[in-house]
């Protein structure tokens, strides 16, 4: 099966996460493409393949004959897609040989590459688009469709000579549990690589420090009309608290290594009002001064207007990978090289998120990460291109192949 086809057959599945569930995986509806996923395994003839309780889905493409004692590599991906947007229902269109133009994603959407100036790279590719009503869930079910793909012809080709090869399939990435319940011994693999990137060519093996932040402001409701003195109004409360989280570290004016706090949600009445924050910064110390900033803003409100009116839960999500994966720089280079044998040009630069990786690779499984072909994730504006998708399937191919010399 092509690398397109099997992209198509997975985004048909809504697999999208939830930040307010409590269980693992975050939604059932996961389930039923990992599981899916391991019944195509088992159809290849992959070995070793299981489901766990978790959800999370192992296999093994065997090593060639005379090659079991070379490193065992492992390919990841994840199938949730993310919850800022709606993943059900989703009608990818092709556009063959894109002229490099703006692209008319229904009568009332339009994507312009005035606003998106990545799309000149792409011109003559063949691109695959959303119908502007969902995302199109490239991230990352990109990764998945290549990972997929490239153990497919791997299994076919036994002449092609390749050590011991683990694939690994996760849910709820996109709310940062993906690794919560992941078993790295039992998965076995002495190194890693996360198939979850954008642009073709990106490796990755820098990525933010990361926190979750939210802010609960209880107000005090009295009748309007003699509020004077007595009123605490939640939400006033909450927008203060807003305002004094500096503009300008917000996302949409940072780039490169410059972190932020990002507002993901805010909900208010008068007696109870929350905001939710991300915080990331690559820098460890930057990320330890804004956690720190957050928890001043906390102690002046207390002063302000009384302990308990509005209270911090600050929680830790992942580390920047940088410092696990540079003592392995073999993991990078040998990356390079299959992206170069691939085609294609390696672009090493920060991830300005995070994968799964970041948290594998300080669970003991060194995990940079690999492009997938998809650009901007998570709205109505995601969209891949069907050449960088087959690039991506060529450089795992290498890589597997690499790693046996």
């Amino acid at each position: 099966m092509l690398v397109k086809e099997r992209f198509y057959k997975y985004v048909a599945y809504d697999t999208q996460s939830s930040e307010e569930s409590e269980s693992f995986p975050s939604t059932d509806k996961q389930k039923v493409l990992l599981a899916d996923l391991a019944e195509e395994m088992r159809s290849l003839g992959m070995t070793e393949v299981e489901m766990d309780e978790y959800g999370y889905v192992m296999g093994t493409i065997p090593a060639t004959a005379g090659y079991e004692n070379k490193p065992v590599i492992g390919f990841i991906s994840h199938v949730d897609t993310s919850p800022d947007m709606s993943g059900k229902d989703v009608h990818p269109r092709e556009i063959p040989d894109y002229d490099g133009s703006d692209i008319a994603l229904n009568d009332e959407l339009t994507m312009r590459v005035e606003e998106f100036p990545e799309l000149s790279f792409f011109k003559g590719h063949t691109l695959i688009v959303t119908d502007g009503t969902t995302l199109l869930g490239a991230d990352d079910k990109a990764g998945v469709a290549e990972i997929m793909t490239a153990a497919e012809w791997l299994m076919s080709h036994p002449e092609v000579a390749h050590g011991k090869i683990r694939i690994g399939f996760t849910p709820d990435e996109e709310i940062g549990r993906g690794v919560d319940f992941f078993n790295v011994e039992r998965f076995g693999a002495d190194f890693g690589y996360t198939v979850d990137g954008g642009m073709e060519g990106e490796l990755e093996f820098e990525n933010f420090n990361a926190a979750s932040a939210k802010f609960i402001v209880k107000g005090r409701n009295i009748h309007p009309g003699y509020a004077k003195n007595k009123m605490i109004n939640a939400m006033h409360v909450a927008m203060e608290v807003a305002s004094m989280l500096p503009p300008t570290q917000r996302p949409e004016h940072t780039e490169g290594y410059e972190g932020f706090y990002h507002l993901v949600g805010m909900k208010g009445e008068v007696e109870l009002a929350e905001l939710t924050y991300i915080v990331r910064d690559h820098s460890r110390e930057k990320f330890e001064e804004k956690k720190e900033y957050l928890t001043r803003v906390e102690k002046y409100m207390a002063e302000k207007y009384g302990e308990g009116v509005v209270s911090l839960a600050l929680k830790d999500q992942y580390y920047n990978m940088r410092e696990m994966v540079e003592p392995h720089p073999e993991v990078i280079d040998k990356a390079k090289k299959a992206m170069e044998m691939a085609g294609v040009v390696p672009i090493v630069r920060p991830i300005r998120g995070g994968t799964d990786g970041s948290r594998l690779s300080y669970m003991g499984l060194p995990c940079p990460n690999l492009f997938a072909g998809g650009m901007n994730f998570h709205g109505k504006f995601e969209y891949c291109s069907v050449q960088s998708m087959e690039r991506a399937m060529q450089t795992i191919i290498n890589l597997a192949t690499l790693w046996a010399e």
